[in-house]
């Protein structure tokens, strides 16, 4: 029997509802389930001291960073010994350009896509920029929002050192074909660099089928706290030097983490996992086992809302809807003729309604559409949490901006 998602249980989790708006703002942050505040909440208040000491505050501070090493290498298929932990999905991302940049020599090629939030592109450019190396760019089909995967056969070479791309973009919702483009980048030698941040609330993720060598998660996306991670292979960050300070840990992945950790946030990284793991009920098995149940139910249920709202929005003749993806999150961006889309965040703003407008940090991708120096477009993404009301209403106020933006 398929396990279905209770949302008005899923619904009672979160005490930031109680405010009364209608979040459809998703893919910038969720909100933050009880649980989740509460194991944030209990760490504050016991004493916790740096790892490696010999008394019972250090030792709880090592059983809250390998909790969270744990329960995000359950939440990807990896290996704890393999999850590189740090303060967001960007500076994590840069840590691991930079040490990885240390093996590109000139005339060594990547490949970047403009699909990508810009976390995924920028430190890459940056670093071959220093390196001497050369950027090669996978493009957007324009209408379709797709990221096609049959260039990367003229994009790839024997030169090219590393591939990064996304597994669902943030801003339009596309899904591309990231196992097959990692194939083609391993047939050729280059390592892999996924953007999972945004995947992650919607899809039930194995690195290993991805093809991702290094799998990047952000728990802010799905309920958890302001921690960003990389997942990889332990022995591949063993091949790996980041630059750090002499007396830190050189073991693995302990070397990539500069400064001191903020135990309490991983606190929240593993009750946030918990979280999603418990999404579809009572569930029997691991706790792999059990995200693979309550992602089907999330995917499921998403699907069937966002269905409805992405059909709608494209039936009004005032908007347009950017892109049309065959596989996507539950995720767009629009934008309504007459009205810039700042306008149009703030007039659903008025209706009680939360979302974003500007570039989504997509601004390869903007850019590419030529929309960015006029405000670029709205996005709205749902999570499990929100209803059938909720898309009602947000349906119902997009359809009467009509008569606004018939009078400008």
């Amino acid at each position: 029997m398929e396990a279905r998602l209770d949302v008005a249980r899923v619904r009672g989790l979160f005490p930031a509802l109680a405010d009364g708006y209608v979040h459809v703002d998703g893919p910038a942050g969720s909100l933050v389930p009880e649980d989740v505040a509460r194991a944030v909440g209990h760490a504050l208040r016991i004493p916790l001291a740096e790892r490696g000491g010999v008394f019972a505050a250090s030792a709880r501070a090592e059983a809250l960073v390998s909790g969270a090493r744990s329960a995000l290498a359950d939440l990807v298929g990896g290996a704890p010994a393999g999850v590189v932990l740090g303060p967001s999905m960007t500076a994590v991302t840069y840590t691991m350009a930079r040490a990885i940049g240390k093996t590109w020599r000139p005339g060594d090629e990547i490949v970047v896509s403009r699909l990508d939030h810009d976390a995924n592109i920028r430190p890459w450019v940056q670093v071959a920029a220093e390196r001497g190396v050369e950027v090669r760019w996978a493009e957007v089909d324009i209408e379709t929002g797709e990221l096609p995967a049959w260039q990367y056969a003229d994009l790839l070479s024997r030169r090219t050192r590393l591939v990064a791309l996304t597994a669902a973009s943030s801003a339009i919702g596309t899904c591309p074909e990231v196992a097959e483009i990692s194939h083609r980048a391993h047939a050729v030698g280059a390592m892999v660099y996924v953007d999972a941040a945004h995947a992650a609330p919607h899809l039930y993720l194995d690195r290993t089928a991805l093809g991702a060598d290094f799998l990047a998660l952000s728990a802010s996306k799905w309920g958890g706290p302001h921690v960003g991670a990389v997942v990889a292979d332990p022995q591949l960050l063993a091949h790996l030097h980041p630059d750090k300070l002499v007396p830190s840990s050189d073991k693995v992945p302990d070397r990539f983490e500069a400064g001191s950790a903020p135990h309490e946030l991983y606190a929240g990284v593993s009750a946030a996992v918990d979280h999603l793991a418990a999404l579809s009920g009572e569930t029997p098995g691991s706790r792999r086992e059990r995200l693979r149940a309550s992602m089907a139910a999330v995917a499921r249920y998403e699907g069937e809302l966002f269905g409805w709202l992405d059909q709608a929005l494209r039936a009004m003749r005032h908007v347009q809807v950017i892109g049309r993806p065959e596989r996507t999150t539950p995720t767009l961006a629009f934008r309504v003729d007459g009205m810039r889309p700042r306008q149009v965040a703030a007039e659903l703003n008025r209706q009680g309604i939360c979302v974003w407008d500007g570039d989504a940090y997509a601004r390869e991708l903007f850019d590419a559409l030529g929309v960015t120096e006029s405000g670029g477009a709205v996005r709205i993404g749902l999570l499990h949490y929100n209803t059938p009301d909720e898309v009602g209403l947000v349906i119902d106020a997009v359809a009467a901006l009509r008569a606004r933006s018939a009078v400008r």
